[in-house]
């Protein structure tokens, strides 16, 4: 698999397509794990097949996504092996806000990579 990391148009133009409509619904759930003492880095796993990371936030047919948008953490994605117990300070350093973005693992055929988006403004 090839890793570029620049998300390629195609995957920018649905990403913020479905952003639109998915971004209060990951902001409150960013804020419930860090609230319930889960993590403080929070991470949207999304694909456009199922994958076995995260729980499923909301498929895409729910509200006719392009991608299924699953919740994580830190934790689980060490667990599985995503980030590397040597890249967790590198992940923390390069995590930001929560409050103010959201943490993607954007996961494609040709293309998986970290991506934050900033929620919009109120």
């Amino acid at each position: 698999m090839f890793n570029d990391p620049e998300l390629d148009g195609k995957y920018l133009g649905t990403i913020t397509r479905d952003f639109v409509r998915v971004a209060d619904t990951l902001k409150e759930a960013a804020y419930q794990i860090r609230k319930r003492g889960i993590s403080e880095f929070p991470v949207f796993p999304i694909c456009q097949i199922a994958q076995p990371v995260g729980q499923l936030l909301l498929g895409r047919t729910d509200l006719n996504l392009d991608w299924n948008y699953y919740a994580s953490f830190l934790a689980e994605l060490q667990q599985r092996g995503i980030v590397d117990e040597d890249k967790v300070a590198d992940f923390i350093a390069a995590y930001k806000d929560p409050d103010e973005f959201a943490c993607l693992l954007v996961i494609a055929p040709e293309f998986t990579n970290f991506v934050f988006v900033p929620f919009p403004e109120d």
